[in-house]
């Protein structure tokens, strides 16, 4: 059976698109993610993917993929679904959260945190005030 995450996944976008909101992912990054070490914090990367954002956009079942630029140099992203810990919209924070999949057969390179395994939760936001998403139980 299809898991249902990747149809929420596209319905949280479509959502936020159609609000003209920015929607964003939280990704938790492990040997199956392609994306830009260097922007990686505490074993997660948050992703802009609104359509201002991203080029050629492909919304799987099993793998989130566009290119996208990072400090000007463009790049192909590469998520699965697996690893998406929430979605949400940077203007309220309104989205959802996901308990995350770890792959067991990565390993990290030097410099690079180490997936626990353990829920993610997003970064909260800052205290001038920026929205936040949090995970409830």
């Amino acid at each position: 059976m299809v898991s249902t995450k990747p149809y929420f996944l596209r319905a949280v976008f479509e959502w936020c698109t159609d609000q003209g909101f920015t929607p964003h992912l939280t990704v938790v990054v492990d040997g199956r993610t392609r994306v830009p070490r260097e922007y990686v914090r505490d074993g997660q990367i948050v992703l802009n993917i609104g359509p201002d954002a991203t080029h050629q956009l492909q919304m799987g079942n099993d793998e989130i993929t566009f290119q996208a630029r990072f400090n000007g140099v463009a790049f192909p992203v590469a998520v699965p679904v697996d690893a998406v810990a929430a979605i949400y919209a940077r203007e309220n924070g309104q989205g959802m959260a996901f308990e995350t999949v770890p792959d067991q057969a990565s390993t990290t390179s030097a410099g690079e945190a180490a997936d626990s395994g353990k829920p993610v939760e997003p970064p909260p936001g800052s205290a001038n005030g920026r929205p936040h998403l949090t995970r409830i139980k």
